[in-house]
């Protein structure tokens, strides 16, 4: 499908004739089918949309609404508008607009005709969207944060002073963006923007930009579709299996987000003045974006055979490398491809979110936004899951295979157990004095296993780990030692209050570095006080960092990162580390601090915390979202202990593009 057929509205049709004539309809009708009856169901279902567009030809489920049936759509779409819009000005009240090609503005009649080309300005891919995106988030709050303050007395139209929301609009607007709202050419002739306040303005751009993203995501899975998963030569050398192992139910994505993508689309060309999104996204977020889920939880083995395949298929390896350096996929490899669902589910969140935080309070457009945002928060914790589930199960049997109980043995695999941590430590093996030091060897290595609900000490032993030492995790004690010397640097003490033979232990330990003692410490203790403040202590003040540079986990206790995730410093070191609470999802882990910068404006910290906390309200159930702020600041959820295992999910939302330490 050409980027020119994703998106087709009747504004970019020629009018006909007079007002009272409609465009001929298509010489192909497209057939009702029966197991479209829940789409029908909805408020928002498909009408009779004829249209010569290559997008819908290329539809696979599409019906054929009566006249009765559009009707009822048009009228249910207008109460909906009229509720959400009712601080619109009155000429705006109801969505609907003339389908002759004409709009009627303070009096006057404008011809729009080919006016709305939101088609031809979604020229990118989903993956350079997204990236794109992201770097205007993080150029949007460090232009806030340097922007000069406004002089008393000095007029506002002089001043240099950039209102956040104008700044926003400031950054998309650019050649390598998505088109604005605003710059449609529709938009511009109806005489809206005189009319909405800046507020309802930012509003519509937020709107849009979800609607023009999915565009965007579509024409990326359509490559992935025809170029890929399609292709002759690459289908031919590959067995059943594999094409199964790379692809999945990718086509069941596909789908769903063609008929996702068919209701936004109906829904603005309907009025270029959108009455709300959300209630869609729920929608289908509870009807159809369950494929989300089988197809991220796949990708832990999609990965691994990807690599196996290329390894030993040598017509294979062939085949995709001349495949990826076709000029129609930009350059961009066939994993970010493969990554695609998984980037979009998490994504569409944030979108929401950020309409969320922009919907006036106690609005139905904000209850609708709770309600899509609680609905990709249960689908994206059940992605989470479903990866974690199988990941940890795996690594507690690969665990398993590699240890030799001395004595008394400790059943590893348990559903209810993960990895946390693990790695060499020096053990001392006698008291600190002169003659020890110089008569033997002052430490020893043992390695350390640290999982959420248990502590094994072990001794390497070639390929495997005798267990010396065992103690449940809430029975673990750790003490901060101050360097003595190099010889005694980066050292501290665990106490076992009851090991496996019931009796409390000692032992000294030495990390590597700095960072690494802090983050022993950490992993073995949780519950002690970090350095900063966490989000749910509500102290506006606490430092916070924005991510510049994606970054992958590397080890269980650090946290895969992407582009302009904020995040609540909690620990920092003096040699590269930080660990940090991320404001929008809660999660908690460590990550190098060359990936992040400061945001030193408190006004902008502030800000992040109010925003966060309304999404953070939202997601524990939506209500008092004007009157529980003080609740939901001391009430702000914990983050998960799996949440230091580092996320699995987010380390394949950054497959392809991974910052290595």
């Amino acid at each position: 499908m050409s980027v020119t057929a994703l998106i087709k509205s009747k504004w970019g049709q020629k009018s006909q004739g007079s007002s009272g004539k409609h465009p001929p309809a298509s010489s192909q009708p497209v057939h009702e089918e029966d197991d479209d009856e829940d789409d029908a169901k909805s408020s928002f279902s498909r009408g009779a949309n004829r249209r010569n567009s290559r997008f819908y030809r290329s539809m696979r489920k599409k019906k054929l609404a009566t006249d009765s049936t559009k009707s009822r759509e048009d009228g249910s779409l207008s109460s909906k508008a009229s509720a959400s819009s009712s601080h619109v000005p009155i000429l705006y009240k109801s969505p609907l607009l003339p389908r002759t090609g004409q709009l009627s503005a303070n009096g006057e009649t404008c011809q729009i005709g080919r006016s709305l080309k939101i088609v031809k300005n979604i020229e990118f891919l989903y993956q350079e969207y997204r990236d794109t995106s992201k770097q205007q988030e993080i150029e949007q709050r460090r232009q806030r944060e340097n922007r000069s303050p406004v002089k008393e007395g000095t007029p506002m139209q002089e001043s240099v002073v950039t209102s956040p929301p104008a700044l926003q609009l400031q950054l998309r607007n650019n050649a390598q963006s998505l088109s604005l709202w605003q710059n449609l050419e529709a938009v511009q002739a109806s005489g809206l923007l005189t009319q909405l306040d800046q507020k309802e303005i930012i509003m519509q751009e937020a709107m849009f930009e979800l609607v023009t993203s999915e565009a965007s995501y579509y024409k990326s899975l359509e490559i992935l579709e025809t170029h890929f998963l399609r292709n002759p030569i690459l289908f031919n050398t590959l067995s059943q299996s594999d094409m199964h192992f790379l692809f999945s139910n990718i086509e069941e994505v596909m789908k769903a987000s063609e008929r996702f993508l068919m209701d936004l689309e109906n829904r603005i060309e309907e009025s270029i003045f959108i009455s709300d999104v959300c209630d869609i996204v729920h929608h289908h977020a509870v009807e159809h974006f369950s494929v989300f889920i089988k197809y991220v939880i796949n990708q832990v083995y999609q990965e691994k055979n990807y690599r196996r395949i290329l390894e030993g298929n040598q017509p294979f390896r062939e085949a995709m490398a001349s495949l990826e350096n076709h000029p129609r996929v930009r350059g961009l490899s066939f994993t970010s491809f493969l990554i695609l669902p998984f980037q979009r589910i998490t994504r569409l969140k944030l979108l929401v979110q950020n309409i969320l935080k922009k919907a006036e309070e106690n609005s139905e457009r904000e209850a609708n936004a709770v309600k899509a945002h609680q609905q990709l928060e249960q689908i994206v914790r059940a992605c989470d899951e479903g990866v974690r589930k199988m990941s940890r199960t795996e690594e507690l049997i690969s665990i398993e295979k590699t240890l030799e109980f001395k004595s008394k043995s400790v059943p590893i695999i348990s559903h209810s157990r993960w990895l946390l941590k693990k790695g060499e430590v020096q053990v001392m093996t006698g008291p600190k004095s002169t003659r020890t030091m110089r008569s033997r060897k002052l430490y020893q290595p043992f390695y350390l296993f640290l999982f959420n609900n248990l502590l094994l000490v072990t001794k390497r032993s070639g390929e495997k780990f005798q267990v010396l030492d065992s103690c449940t995790r809430a029975m673990l004690r750790t003490e901060d030692l101050e360097d003595q010397g190099q010889v005694l640097a980066h050292v501290f003490n665990l106490k076992l209050l009851e090991n496996q033979e019931e009796r409390q232990v000692n032992y000294m330990l030495k990390a590597s570095s700095m960072s690494d003692k802090l983050r022993w410490i950490c992993a073995l203790t949780p519950n002690r006080r970090t350095r900063f403040m966490s989000t749910s202590a509500h102290q506006a003040d606490s430092p916070q960092v924005q991510c510049i540079q994606s970054y992958s986990a590397q080890e269980p206790d650090e946290l895969s990162t992407e582009m302009a995730d904020v995040m609540n410093l909690l620990e920092r070191t003096n040699d590269g580390w930080m660990m940090g609470e991320r404001l929008h999802d809660g999660e908690r882990g460590w990550f190098p601090s060359r990936v992040m910068e400061e945001i030193h404006s408190k006004e902008v910290r502030a800000q992040n915390l109010r925003e966060a906390i309304k999404i953070q309200l939202a997601q524990d159930g939506g209500a008092s979202l004007q009157t529980g702020t003080r609740v939901g600041l001391r009430g702000r959820r914990t983050p998960k202990a799996s949440s230091l295992s580092g996320t699995r999910t987010d380390q394949m939302g950054n497959w392809g593009e991974t910052v290595n330490q």
